[in-house]
């Protein structure tokens, strides 16, 4: 699985480190997001991911930035995609499985690596349940195309 990464200027150092324990499980991780610590417009790297999810250029994506909720705004605008921003596991595996999410946010100044990867983790292992779940989400794509 190809999982597509991007971040601003606050998230540079727990992007490197997810970027670490997600190459460790198997995944290949293409990184869209900064390197620097100089201050950046976070809406351009949800959008490069945004783009590269709904092209099929990857297979999911993961946002950081200080909150986890401007970068995923910014990728929530570009047509097919289902970010979330998430600080706990639950709701990242509901996500998943009740939304189809296709993109997870977080926030480097909200949570800790460690947290990070179980809700990583959780948001990777979940599988899509559709049934009841499809209708809402085609209503959601419904509204996308208006």
């Amino acid at each position: 699985m190809k999982i597509g990464i991007g971040n601003d200027h606050a998230a540079v150092d727990m992007k490197n480190q997810v970027v670490e324990y997600l190459e460790g499980k198997g995944y290949e991780v293409v990184n869209f997001g900064t390197d620097t610590y100089e201050s950046c417009n976070y809406p351009e790297y949800g959008e490069k991911v945004g783009r590269a999810v709904a092209a099929g250029d990857v297979d999911l994506g993961i946002l950081i930035c200080g909150t986890g909720v401007g970068i995923s705004l910014a990728a929530n605008k570009v047509k097919g995609v289902r970010a979330v921003v998430c600080s706990e596991p639950y709701s990242a595996k509901l996500s998943r499985q009740h939304n189809n999410t296709n993109i997870l946010a977080f926030g480097a100044r909200v949570i800790g690596i460690e947290l990070a990867k179980m809700i990583i983790d959780e948001w990777l292992s979940a599988e899509f349940e559709g049934g009841r779940h499809q209708t809402r989400v085609d209503m959601i794509t419904e509204i996308e195309n208006k």
